[in-house]
């Protein structure tokens, strides 16, 4: 007679504990008999899966399911509608001496001792991993203060300052600093500059290139405080205490720059410097509304008078206002009140060279976009509303793994670009990425292709590329041991550098990098299941490539599943576990790669790296934005 297998020596593989796939199966089963009078039956098994599946948000189809109940059937023997366990099929072949290569070993961090002990090393920390940007922030907000402080002790001296007093300098204080910010506003933005300069390693390692789009954020915020403090007290000081002067003070201070009348308010603010400067404060306000995140990202949550007016594309075109900004700026530079002299119009210096490198700059991307077609190859539709497009590779077309283009689809406009990081490795042949719908631009060229698919038209739509554009996660290749961090959609850069570093491997050619890759830790985590199948394919070209080295180690976390101990999710964690021991095969991925259900322990897995990794540097990418990241050190 054969005796049932104790549950403590069975192993779930998704996990470390000493519980086996029969005991859930027996605990789902079990409840599930308890609330109906009669047997469980292979009917029951297959509806109890389905129910589990589709209560943790999983999609299984019928095959499968009936699949997965053959394979309980296997493990659980019937009889008599009793059910026992059967021994011969105990999954003896895991062990937890083999989950080492699922997991990475982990132990609990120590805590310090002391609280001064506590910050030192969190300061530490912080500074090591943010001193670019402490640099470059400081730098910048001490060229602010001393433009202003310049300017402000300059107009001291000035004989309007006796109409003016303080609102005068603390005016032209702030109008230095609009100056510089106004001209270093444009250059973070300067894509293909900053492609150019980082491929300099001394450049790229004092400046914090994967933060330009938040410089330039910072550098408005800067232009925001600059408009408050120059027009407002302008409005509310400066103008009243010129229409308000004594005549005879007036007289003996600035009505030569007045044309000896004094004016009135309102004369003041329709004159050429009031109206221009006005003109620029309401295009700038309409610019740095619609660019903010609730109007750029969610449109939904405004009020319905606002939502129409909100977007993607409302920024991106709102963004293009700058034009007449800057123009309106020189004007408002040349007819100063106070300033005759050409030598005191310094507006133009500031300006001059971010303009025409940024009007250079966007002139070399219209050329290049008309130089590369990106001719559609094959495109795929996966759930979620994504599609994959695969593109010929334009000749003299080189760049990194990790890197971005800008994509353009004329059918839906001609003249909107949105970002999309590559997932073809640079030793493809072709180029791939993949769109999700998260916008009104991404809606309509989903539904342009759906449409065509559909059809089985062979004239998909033509897409334009601009391209390649540098990122956070090219920067693996400086680093011997990588972390790569991606959510959802965001593992898509990632796709490509694992793929670039499995060819590499493949053909032996690891040692072309700068230090020679050692290890390289992938975690992928999603609320939904759809998005492994997106990189399904690609995922499995990595294990296959990387079978040999194992120096990739790929880990999936899905947090729609209830975590362990759950009964919801106890019965379809025991068919993972059985399937996977069976067949090496992840039932929810479709990969070699287990699915954990549950969100990563961050402090147990970087604490568990560093101790495995003592002495070696550890380079951490995490994927932020749709087309930006950062990285720690």
């Amino acid at each position: 007679m054969e005796e049932p297998i104790p549950v403590n020596k069975i192993v779930n593989p998704r996990r470390s504990i000493s519980r086996s796939p029969t005991h859930g199966i027996k605990i789902s089963l079990d409840n599930r008999e308890r609330s109906s009078s009669r047997r469980v039956t292979e009917k029951d098994i297959k509806q109890a899966i389905i129910f589990s599946a589709c209560l943790n948000k999983l999609t299984l189809s019928q095959d499968e399911a009936t699949e997965y109940t053959h394979l309980i059937l296997e493990e659980l023997q019937i009889g008599q509608g009793l059910v026992k366990t059967n021994s011969s099929l105990q999954l003896s072949g895991i062990t937890k001496g083999q989950l080492k290569d699922l997991q990475p070993t982990c132990w609990p961090a120590p805590m310090p001792t002391k609280n001064i002990q506590c910050l030192m090393l969190a300061a530490i920390v912080f500074f090591h991993a943010h001193w670019r940007r402490i640099w470059v922030v400081v730098l910048w907000l001490a060229a602010c203060a001393a433009l202003f402080t310049w300017k402000f002790m300059q107009y001291r001296q000035w004989l309007a300052f006796e109409v003016m007093g303080y609102c005068l300098s603390t005016a032209k204080g702030a109008t230095e600093t609009l100056k510089l910010n106004m001209a270093i506003v444009l250059l973070p933005i300067c894509r293909n500059i900053i492609t150019w300069l980082r491929r300099s390693r001394i450049i790229n390692y004092f400046v914090p290139f994967n933060d330009t789009i938040n410089f330039h954020k910072l550098v408005a915020a800067g232009i925001v405080i600059g408009i408050i403090l120059h027009g407002g007290i302008h409005l509310s000081c400066d103008f009243p205490r010129i229409a308000m002067a004594d005549k005879i003070i007036f007289g003996r201070t600035i009505a030569n720059d007045f044309g000896n009348h004094q004016p009135s308010y309102l004369e003041i603010v329709a004159s050429t410097e009031g109206t221009t400067g006005i003109a620029m404060v309401v295009l700038m306000l309409i610019a740095f509304l619609l660019a903010s995140r609730p109007s750029r990202r969610n449109p939904g949550s405004l009020p319905p008078l606002v939502r129409r007016f909100a977007g993607f594309n409302a920024f991106w075109y709102s963004h293009h206002v700058f034009i007449a900004v800057y123009v309106l700026l020189i004007v408002h530079s040349m007819f100063l009140f106070l300033a005759k002299d050409v030598t005191e119009k310094t507006t133009w210096m500031y300006v001059a060279i971010p303009v025409l490198v940024y009007l250079g700059e966007r002139m070399f991307r219209i050329i290049r976009s008309m130089v590369y077609d990106g001719k559609i190859l094959d495109a795929t539709t996966y759930p979620g509303k994504i599609h994959a497009l695969k593109m010929t590779k334009p000749t003299g077309f080189q760049y990194q793994s990790g890197m971005y283009v800008f994509v353009q689809c004329s059918q839906v406009s001609k003249f909107e670009w949105h970002p999309f990081s590559l997932t073809s490795s640079p030793g493809d042949d072709h180029l791939s990425i993949h769109l999700r719908s998260l916008g009104d631009w991404s809606d309509h060229v989903y539904d342009v292709f759906h449409e065509a698919l559909l059809s089985s038209s062979s004239n998909l739509p033509k897409i334009s590329i601009d391209g390649p554009y540098c990122a956070a996660s090219q920067d693996h290749s400086k680093y011997e041991n990588i972390l790569l961090i991606g959510l959802g959609i965001r593992a898509t850069p990632f796709i490509s550098v694992l793929k670039d570093i499995a060819n590499d491997l493949h053909k032996g050619n690891n040692s072309n990098r700068a230090n020679g890759l050692r290890k390289a830790y992938f975690y992928w985590v999603t609320r939904e299941q759809g998005p492994f199948e997106w990189f399904r394919d690609k995922m499995k070209e990595v294990s296959a490539l990387d079978s040999r080295q194992g120096v990739i180690e790929m880990y999936n976390y899905l947090t729609s599943v209830y975590q362990e101990g759950d009964k919801r999710s106890m019965l379809i964690g025991a068919v993972q576990a059985l399937h996977f021991a069976r067949h090496g095969n992840d039932i929810i991925s479709k990969t070699l790669v287990l699915t954990q259900f549950s969100r990563p322990n961050w402090p147990r897995v970087f604490h568990g790296l560093a101790r495995k990794h003592v002495g070696e540097r550890i380079g951490q990418i995490i994927w932020e934005d749709s087309w930006k990241g950062s990285v720690i050190k």
